[in-house]
């Protein structure tokens, strides 16, 4: 799996469990695990030996309290995936592989709604995009929650960009099934490969 990669999209646990729970989530946080670990040769979680390997990279929703989607200031989403909050917090069987300079901030802006992973910066103030750069990245799989809105949104962004996209359909989730298989149609026609 040279120059390829893996960008997991908001396996939060207010997406899997919480105020916004999606269809297939629990699912989807197994399938993920059980494809990081057929391509990488240290299942348990050594960071650095991954990073060199088949990097994993992680886009999380991280909103403040008030932001702009949340029904309660308007918005059309229950409040969700709030900074500092349980919510917020990507599936704990996945915090093996999380490396923090590999990690992808959006929805932190209270005033603007965010749903592809390209609008998220690390720590460092990089894009998803320049990091897939700086290591070289041709091929990106993708995974995460949910299928019709931040899924797919990163999707269509990595492939404007030129990347190679790979949906994994097994390790993902949605909102509403008819969506979701509408979504994957779409995305297939666009030129994103459904694995």
């Amino acid at each position: 799996m040279i120059n390829s990669a893996l960008v997991v999209v908001d396996m939060l646990y207010d997406f899997i469990d919480g105020s916004l729970a999606c269809q297939n989530a629990d699912n989807a946080v197994k399938e993920t695990l059980r494809f990081i670990e057929a391509h990488t040769e240290n299942n348990d979680g050594g960071g650095v030996e991954i990073l060199d390997m088949f990097p994993v990279l992680f886009i999380r929703d991280h909103h403040p309290a008030d932001h702009c989607s949340f029904a309660s200031e308007g918005g059309i989403w229950p409040s969700h995936c709030v900074a500092g909050t349980h919510g917020g917090d990507i599936h704990e069987q996945l915090q093996p592989y999380v490396v923090e300079e590999l990690t992808f901030y959006k929805g932190c802006d209270k005033t603007c709604e965010q749903y592809s992973g390209f609008e998220g910066k690390n720590n460092a103030g990089q894009s998803l995009a320049e990091v897939l750069e700086l290591l070289d990245i041709q091929d990106v799989y993708v995974c995460g929650i949910a299928t019709e809105y931040c899924v797919r949104n990163t999707c269509e962004d990595l492939l404007k960009a030129g990347f190679k996209v790979n949906l994994l359909e097994k390790a993902i989730a949605w909102v509403d099934y008819e969506g979701h298989r509408k979504a994957l149609a779409e995305m297939n026609e666009e030129g994103i490969v459904l694995k």
